[in-house]
This record gives structure tokens, sequence and C-alpha cells, in this order.
């Protein structure tokens, strides 16, 4: 009987693990989350309702691939700010590790720590790199009303913000 009992809760398991990494579908409303930004304040999807949220996934601070694709959103500031849009970038780095990445690079918008890696996790942006857990490199634009408008996986770093930026009506 505990064989039989202890295969289903694995079947279950394995199936809730495949749910959980399906990234949300455009036209969903998108999870709302509370995570600490760089300067350990908690920040909320739901603070931003009535802006467009572009939530970039990346998978490490200070990195090659991650820091191009931050200073492309970071020179586009301004012109996501005349859109009425914020950028929220999430790796599953600590509020530490933001806080010297953004001093080191000049980064102003909010990088926000999923060290527990469910926001992470919630959006089908969890990887196994080399034994790690990390955040893949995908991108949703969310809605003034919340929904998830776009969704960008696996991107390319270099030239993304642009490529964002042309999607936001």
């Amino acid at each position: 009987m505990k064989i039989t009992i202890t295969l289903v809760l694995l079947s279950l398991f394995a199936v809730t693990i495949a749910i959980a990494a399906e990234p949300p579908a455009e036209g969903s409303k998108a999870p709302d989350f509370t995570l600490k930004s760089q300067d350990g304040t908690p920040v909320s999807l739901h603070d931003y309702k009535g802006k467009y949220v572009v939530l970039y996934f990346y998978p490490k601070d200070r990195t090659q691939g991650c820091t191009i694709e931050a200073h492309g959103f970071q020179d586009d500031l301004a012109k996501y700010d005349a859109k009425n849009a914020v950028i929220l970038g999430v790796s599953v780095d600590t509020v530490e590790s933001h806080q010297d990445f953004c001093a080191h690079d000049s980064l102003t918008f909010k990088l926000l720590a999923d060290d527990a890696k469910k926001v992470t996790a919630e959006y089908g942006s969890l990887q196994d790199y080399k034994g790690m857990s990390l955040a893949a490199r995908n991108t949703f634009l969310i809605g003034p009303d919340g929904t998830i408008k776009k969704v960008f996986l696996k991107v390319n770093p270099t030239g993304h913000s642009t490529q964002v930026l042309a999607s936001i009506q």
C-alpha cells in the first residue's frame, strides 16, 4: 500500500512541475508577486496597475549577456517612461548582488531578487544550467490592465530593448 501511495504522490509531483514550467500565455492575467528590489523594499506587480510593465528574467548579475541586456533597458529608459512603462528585472540573485550590479553598472530601474525561485518558476522561467537553477532569459510585456500582451522566450540580449519597445502600443 505504501508503495502505491508513494508512486501516486511522485506522479502528482511530476505533473505539478510540468504545469509550473509553462510560461503564462499572451492574453492571460499576469501572476501577481511581491519581491524585494535592490534597495530592499518590496515591489509588487499590482503596484504598477495602469502602466505597462516589462518583466524581464535574466540568469545572473554582472555576466556578459545580462549586462548587455540591462544596459539596453537603461539606455532606453526615457523611451519607456514616455510610453508609460516600467522595467522590472528579475533573477534568482540576492538583494546584495543586485545592489552591486546596479552600483557597478549605473542601473536605475528595479532589479528584483527571487532567491526563493518562486516567481521565476511561476513565470515558467526557471532553468537548470550546469547543476544550478537560474532564470531563463524571458521577457513578459504586461499591459496596464494586468494581462500579458507579449511573451519573448530565449531572447537575444543584444537589441532586445528595442524589440520590446516596438511591442508597446
